[in-house]
């Protein structure tokens, strides 16, 4: 059976590359898929349906278009892994987090111990909360090929 797994969060690491790879060396049959991330892209994603004067407008046409690509991918996944860097605000996966909780999908946290207060509500919805990907890949490997 191949899972769907949704990457979500923090662009700016290569924890994304980590996951995949080591899923990879296991033998693990799942399928990965993330928003985009290639920052300025993502921020253009409205650009098409007109120029704003307010990167407020902008901004929200971005975020609507984005939402279709991210909302199917998390309605799909069996499992999503929303990843909260150290530095910079993943607001987006803290959106993303709530969004699978709504729709009962199983997600697993990735973060430092620096951030546990903050992240206390999205934690505590939470199926596991990993600090490496090494631990993701652990917990995929013992859900795909434990019998």
């Amino acid at each position: 059976m191949t899972w769907n797994v949704y990457l979500s969060g923090e662009i700016h690491t290569d924890w994304r590359d980590q996951i995949i790879k080591g899923c990879e060396n296991k033998g693990l049959d799942i399928t990965f898929s993330s928003a985009v991330t290639d920052h300025e892209s993502s921020d253009a994603a409205g650009d098409g349906l007109g120029e704003e004067s307010n990167a407020f407008w902008r901004d929200h046409k971005s975020a609507k278009v984005n939402a279709i690509r991210i909302q199917n991918q998390i309605k799909q996944c069996d499992l999503a892994i929303i990843r909260f860097g150290d530095k910079y605000k993943q607001w987006n996966a803290a959106f993303d987090a709530g969004y699978c909780a709504a729709l009962d999908k199983p997600y697993i946290t990735l973060h430092s111990e620096d951030i546990i207060h903050p992240l206390k509500e999205v934690d505590a919805s939470a199926q596991a909360w990993a600090t490496t990907p090494q631990q993701v890949v652990d917990i995929l490997t013992y859900l795909l090929l434990q019998k």
